[in-house]
């Protein structure tokens, strides 16, 4: 037997927030009772199908929100590049000057100063790209500490103890 739709939105609403009789009450409008959503939320939630379904629903917002390898080395290779971009503050200071008659009638520079902050969006930095460019590299094995060689060969030891003393 399969689900039915409101069994299939009654475990959406259920994977919201796994409160089940609150999914029950939202699928089954007809219920207002707490006591009676809870009662047939929990059969629901013993139906094998069910399970099943939920599980489904599950695993799929998991791998959602799981980058998977491509994923990485995309971003990985937009870092390197700098085609990914971050967003800095820079204080802008901004001058006006103007001479003012000061206490002497003598005119004096008069210099107000305004410091604006503003939201520069520039190229990832130059060491987050040397490190993906890191990262990348040794996924693909292109720096090596360490020769493997891998010969065909026989090795023969010979000990000499010297003569024998036979005396």
């Amino acid at each position: 037997m399969a689900l039915t739709e409101k069994q299939k939105k009654f475990v959406e609403e259920y994977a919201v927030d796994t409160n089940a009789t609150r999914a029950y009450k939202a699928v089954y409008s007809n219920i207002k009772n707490d006591n009676t959503a809870a009662a047939a939320a929990s059969r629901l939630l013993k139906n094998q199908e069910v399970k099943e379904y939920l599980k489904e629903i599950i695993d799929k917002v998991k791998s959602e929100r799981i980058a998977d390898a491509e994923e990485v080395m995309e971003y990985l290779t937009s870092v390197m590049r700098r085609e990914k971009k971050e967003c800095v503050v820079v204080t802008l200071t901004k001058e006006k000057s103007e001479y003012v008659p000061g206490e002497d009638g003598k005119l004096r520079k008069h210099t107000k100063k305004e410091e604006i902050p503003q939201v520069v969006e520039i190229p990832a930095r130059l060491s987050d790209a040397n490190k993906a460019a890191e990262l990348l590299g040794k996924r693909y094995s292109l720096f090596t500490d360490k020769v493997e060689l891998d010969t065909d060969m026989d090795i023969n030891i010979t000990i000499d103890y010297g003569e024998a003393d036979s005396s």
